[in-house]
């Protein structure tokens, strides 16, 4: 079991109002802490109250970009429990992105007890506004101070956490995207399947490219080929092809696997639809739309669960689906895994972990 050690804040901050919460602007009062050291192990382990740290100039995070990071939610449920979605497949995926970076990976059980313990010291900062939600920022930092590549021999292990307001503040609204054909965010066997902060930046200058073409989002093809459908963005992408559900497949190591696309895709098969993980070509979309079989597309992830696509644009063809609404298979996954979130819906699958 994990030994952690508590040293609370004497100045607590002011609750924001649920209304005002924007995305990773507010932070709670404390935060997780724990040390690696080469030879010594995970140690260490703390909840201090949430304030600046300090490593040296030389760390080699700065230089060679050792680090990683994840993103799960708390969610209050009407009757005053907090709940945390899967966090089980949130560590798995850390530990899977430690082995791919050359860092130590955590004890499971240890990872999953800091994640509980934080979220219980500041389990007032749960808001209980509708589809508001506490978002856990876990990550791991390399600290040696050496300018040398080659895997760190120190590291941090970091928790803090953010109130966030609603995805939707207005309803589900379809999003444009723009499928990019220059940049490219990952190539097989790279870091592409691992939630490393150096894939978002690599991904910055399709994000940008798209925003001043007026879309909201960029759609990433294979780095290889560059013709097969990767990610939308910060999320992975699922297509309605003639009622089948379709999305890229993930041996290619690529991609991200994303906690509510693994989800996604257990609930439809629940359901009794036809899910197919494979490659899909740009051709096949474009051939789909033509022909009035692209029913509908939606990207998955942490912050929005389920973000519906309204429109698709590559190079000189638009193309707009489903009328650039929302579906009626986005519209009930996006039901089925909020309730679930929030304590609304049964639970079948026991996804929820209740503090």
């Amino acid at each position: 079991m994990l030994n952690i050690k508590y040293e609370l804040t004497t100045n607590p901050k002011e609750k924001p109002d649920s209304s005002t919460l924007r995305f990773g602007k507010t932070f709670t009062d404390h935060m997780f802490i724990m040390n690696y050291d080469e030879g010594q192990g995970w140690h260490d382990a703390c909840i201090v109250p949430y304030g600046d740290i300090t490593l040296s100039p030389a760390s080699m995070v700065f230089h060679y970009a050792q680090e990683l990071f994840e993103g799960l939610k708390a969610y209050r449920s009407p009757d005053g429990s907090i709940r945390l979605f899967r966090p089980d497949c949130n560590v798995e995926r850390m530990n899977n992105t430690c082995r791919r970076l050359c860092v130590p990976p955590l004890d499971p059980a240890d990872a999953l007890e800091a994640i509980k313990a934080i979220v219980r010291i500041d389990q007032d900062w749960v808001p209980s506004a509708p589809g508001t939600s506490l978002y856990i920022r876990p990550f791991i930092i390399a600290t040696d101070p050496w300018l040398g590549v080659h895997p760190s021999h120190s590291y941090l292990f970091m928790i803090i956490l953010s109130p966030s307001g609603s995805y939707y503040e207005g309803g589900i609204n379809p999003v444009s995207i723009i499928i990019e054909h220059h940049y490219v965010r990952a190539v097989r066997g790279g870091t592409g399947e691992a939630k490393a902060g150096g894939n978002y930046a690599a991904s910055l200058i399709g994000q940008e490219k798209a925003e001043k073409l007026g879309y909201a989002q960029v759609l990433w093809l294979d780095g290889i080929e560059q013709k097969y459908i990767s990610e939308v963005g910060a999320m992975n992408v699922f297509f309605v092809i003639d009622g089948v559900v379709v999305t890229p497949t993930l041996t290619e190591g690529n991609i991200l696997p994303g906690v509510t696309r693994r989800s996604v895709i257990e609930l439809l098969k629940d359901w009794g639809y036809k899910v197919e993980e494979r490659k899909i070509g740009v051709d096949e979309l474009l051939e789909a739309h033509k022909n009035g079989k692209l029913n509908e597309a939606f990207g998955t992830g942490t912050a929005a669960v389920i973000s519906p696509i309204g429109v698709l644009a590559d190079e000189d063809n638009r193309m707009v689906i489903n009328d650039n609404k929302i579906g009626p298979i986005s519209q009930k996954l996006y039901d089925e895994i909020t309730g679930i979130q929030w304590g609304t819906r049964p639970d079948k699958f026991g996804w929820s972990v209740v503090l």
